[in-house]
């Protein structure tokens, strides 16, 4: 076989069997947020190393990309590739023993291609932790204040994040607002800990509709990241007992769930999708926040490897 032809073959190979996992070098990751381009490229967030890892189409492996401190870079939750600004976007958020004065929770922008520092957006209110991200069709750039229950926004040539929903409509503080993700001209988030779902509509000059919970069929169990997936659907990661892949259906105020995948140990904490593969990414984040064992023994050897599941979910 010619090496032209032997090579479109291997590479033709690769999409049809994606990796089964995707497992990220080095140690104390504890990942909490996954996103993915069309060519197959998937990119996760890590808490522990505060840096941001890549795996190139169809590797099994994501390598450390952008490093620790560029553009003032703290731990990593959220990402989101934005393929059309070619932007990558991602949470920056001090996590862990105060070492003087924390840096605010902040969204920063990096080049998708190189992962140069592009800008840097503080959160508005006070106190805030930025968890998740979302983009609009407009460009707009959305995402979640964990502790202040607020979804902020980023309007297309703005130069500073604004308050954009929320105002105790998500419920009250502790309630830990995390995913997001977009629905035509609706917001979807979820709330962690009391586990719901909510809608917003983006009326016509971009201001936030009134704040709807979705009603669905069955209880989702501390959902975390969600990708949107097919006009009226979304994949949904949820922690809880085994851990669970959902995917829901949304229809008006209402919403289907329906079981993808149980019986992932790990804690999942996000999701992305790749041609017709959902990788769903585990944190281990119950075991960052355990404290040493008997004797001083270091949880870290207890730790797993680092990885995202390969879950076959078909076209939207």
């Amino acid at each position: 076989m010619a090496a032209a032809a032997l090579s479109a073959a291997l590479a033709l190979s690769a999409r049809a069997a994606p990796p089964p996992w995707i497992t990220i070098q080095g140690e104390r990751i504890f990942p909490e947020s996954i996103t993915s381009t069309a060519d197959g490229t998937v990119i996760i967030g890590s808490i522990g190393q505060r840096a941001i890892y890549r795996a190139r189409p169809g590797s099994p492996t994501a390598e450390r990309w952008i490093g620790p401190g560029t553009g003032g870079m703290q731990s990593i939750f959220g990402v989101l590739a934005d393929e059309k600004t070619h932007t990558l976007w991602a949470c920056s958020n001090a996590f862990g023993p105060a070492t003087g004065r924390a840096p605010p929770a902040t969204l920063l922008a990096f080049d998708l291609g190189s992962g140069a520092f592009k800008a840097g957006y503080p959160l508005p209110t006070s106190g805030a932790f930025c968890n998740d991200i979302a983009v609009g069709a407009d460009g707009t750039v959305y995402a979640t204040d964990t502790n202040n229950m607020e979804v902020v926004r980023l309007v297309k040539h703005a130069v500073r994040l604004e308050t954009w929903a929320g105002r105790g409509a998500f419920g009250p503080k502790g309630g830990l607002l995390d995913g997001i993700c977009i629905l035509e001209r609706r917001v979807l988030v979820n709330t962690l800990a009391t586990s719901r779902l909510f809608s917003v509509p983006i009326d016509r000059d971009g201001t936030a509709g009134a704040v709807v919970e979705v009603k669905l069929d069955h209880a989702l169990a501390h959902p975390d990241g969600m990708r949107s997936f097919g006009r009226y659907g979304l994949l949904v990661a949820q922690g809880g007992a085994g851990g669970r892949l959902s995917r829901v259906i949304v229809h008006g105020d209402t919403g289907t769930v329906t079981l993808l995948k149980e019986g992932f140990p790990d804690g999942p904490v996000s999701v992305t999708v790749v041609g017709t593969t959902a990788y769903v990414l585990e944190g281990q984040l119950g075991k960052l926040l355990h404290p040493p064992g008997p004797e001083g023994a270091d949880p870290i050897m207890k730790l797993n490897p680092f990885r995202a599941t390969a879950v076959e979910v078909g076209r939207p």
